[in-house]
């Protein structure tokens, strides 16, 4: 194991809790069954890594199998960066017959036939996804295998996840997406969040939607006057739409932790009729964010528990029907910066 090696795989302990270090050893399935059991984990973690070290010196594991540790790692715990979105559009004829082994050699192919330097990784988890490790490198320089791109994609579906993608290569990387899923073009699908799962449960549907019930809201609009001698059953009624419309609005998963929504606001001035402004006044330019550890669960109870009255607007609602937490505000409505 050579001195690069080492310092690698000390930066990738550096980044694990010393109590997830026995089961993704375990794992990694790199250490013998006597090697794990001589490994105390009730040391300090300093100790407890440099005898992991030796351990791997013994076994005479190579770079190839300290990046499949990492991978390892980050597939188990994804959510220790922001993650963003693109949408793959203009699908070929062919783009549902794109098979893993044909996904592969493409992607690999592009990239390698571009880039001198260059590491690639391709695993397939258990729902499917498609996890790809990519460390950077140059015609000149080895891959930087500190900082790797991760990407997330699901074959046959419009979104791909991608985490720590620089600018220089962002091109390359969208280049690569197209050829090998037969695209013939790649978009900002302007959703980003820590939370992998959220996202892919958003965007791919993978929770219970509730959808607007027109018997129940013209019930509701028709009986406003309380003329039910048991008040507690007209409340248990008005209880029932509004959680009825925070669903509708909002989902009713707990997987979908979103943490931020952003609305930048380019509009221009609207009072009343004496005020005039010359067509050339300048936009009034804004930034309004929405924080919370689960957004879409607290718009949810707003709504549920009565604090909001009225319809949920659709600047709110869109973040679930558009898949988005980002957004454009100008004279002509909601939308997305290009």
């Amino acid at each position: 194991m050579d001195e690069q090696t080492r310092f690698v795989l000390r930066r990738i302990f550096k980044k694990i809790p010393s109590r997830n270090i026995e089961d993704l050893l375990k794992n990694w399935n790199c250490l013998t069954a006597d090697q794990l059991r001589a490994l105390d984990y009730t040391r300090p973690k300093w100790t407890l890594v440099e005898n992991i070290i030796s351990f791997c010196e013994e076994r005479r594991l190579n770079l190839k199998h300290i990046t499949n540790l990492e991978m390892i790692n980050r597939i188990k715990n994804p959510d220790s960066d922001t993650w963003h979105t693109c949408q793959l559009v203009e699908a070929q004829d062919d783009a549902l017959f794109v098979e893993l082994t044909q996904f592969k050699e493409q992607l690999k192919a592009y990239l390698e036939g571009v880039i001198r330097h260059i590491s690639i990784k391709i695993k397939k988890h258990e729902d499917e996804a498609l996890w790809i490790r990519i460390a950077w490198g140059d015609n000149f320089s080895k891959p930087n295998h500190l900082k790797p791109t991760y990407v997330v994609h699901h074959l046959h579906t419009s979104y791909v996840f991608i985490c720590n993608l620089v600018a220089k290569h962002k091109i390359l990387l969208y280049q690569a997406l197209m050829v090998s899923t037969k695209h013939g073009s790649i978009k900002d699908a302007h959703l980003s969040n820590r939370s992998l799962t959220a996202m892919r449960t958003l965007l791919l549907r993978h929770y219970q939607q509730v959808f607007p019930n027109n018997y129940s809201r013209i019930l509701d609009e028709g009986n406003t006057c309380p003329s039910h001698p048991c008040i507690e059953k007209e409340h248990a009624a008005h209880e029932e739409r509004r959680d009825q419309l925070a669903s509708e609005a909002f989902g009713d998963s707990p997987t979908l932790k979103l943490e931020t929504a952003v609305y930048r606001l380019e509009t221009r001035y609207r009072g009343n009729v004496k005020t005039t402004f010359s067509d050339e006044e300048e936009l009034f330019r804004g930034v309004v964010k929405f924080s919370s550890t689960s957004l879409l669960q607290s718009l949810r109870h707003c709504v549920a528990s009565g604090m909001v009255e009225g319809s949920v607007t659709p600047l709110l609602s869109a973040i679930t029907q558009k898949g988005r937490n980002y957004f454009v505000i100008t004279d002509k409505g909601p939308g997305v910066s290009s």
